[in-house]
């Protein structure tokens, strides 16, 4: 049996232990990247009881944004359209922080939210207009064309197609091509 010389021993032991370190942290990090996915294995439950991250709406015309939780904090911006979604990322007490379409955050006192779920057809997307469809599926005959950022009432998901209502036509939507639902996120 050939014996190592302590020099090399040591070596050995110094990247056999960083391996060990490195490797589990390195998985850690790359899951912590991880874009979202399906709503349940990136869900907490906030101090409020209910899921974070969570998609609710907007219940007023006008909203003001603050850049912290509290009135003393400054009004980073107003919202002016009721029935917007955003992504509800964190609680405080009664206050929301708050994700819109674009991206911004900050904060808005609990009670100017409602559970109710809309969409924003495809903000993203440089098409004119994108089918809504009479039934689930590419073959499912076209029921209307609409347009990007278009807000849309949130009637169901089944995970891969969404049943909405926009200007009183009903139809289904691939659910990839809504901002204010997740991936593969079910919704009753």
């Amino acid at each position: 049996m050939n014996a190592l010389p302590v020099r090399e021993r040591l070596a050995v032991l110094c990247l056999v232990g960083f391996l060990s370190f490195a490797v589990p942290h390195a998985h850690a990090a790359a899951d912590a990247g991880a874009p979202s996915g399906i709503q349940a294995a990136t869900t907490q439950t906030g101090p409020s009881g209910l899921p974070l991250p969570r998609f609710v709406s907007l219940k007023s015309d006008r909203i003001n944004v603050r850049a912290g939780p509290g009135q003393d904090h400054r009004v980073a911006w107003i919202f002016a359209k009721a029935g917007l979604p955003v992504e509800i990322v964190a609680e405080y007490e009664n206050w929301r922080r708050i994700r819109d379409s674009e991206g911004a955050e900050g904060w808005i006192f609990h009670s100017l939210l409602s559970g109710r779920r809309t969409a924003i057809v495809a903000p993203w997307s440089e098409e004119d207009t994108l089918a809504l469809r009479r039934n689930p599926g590419e073959n499912g005959g076209l029921a209307a064309l609409v347009e990007p950022k278009v807000l849309v009432d949130l009637n169901k998901c089944d995970g891969t197609w969404c049943r909405v209502t926009v200007n009183g036509v009903t139809g289904w939507i691939a659910q990839e091509m809504l901002w204010g639902v997740y991936p593969k996120e079910i919704v009753d």
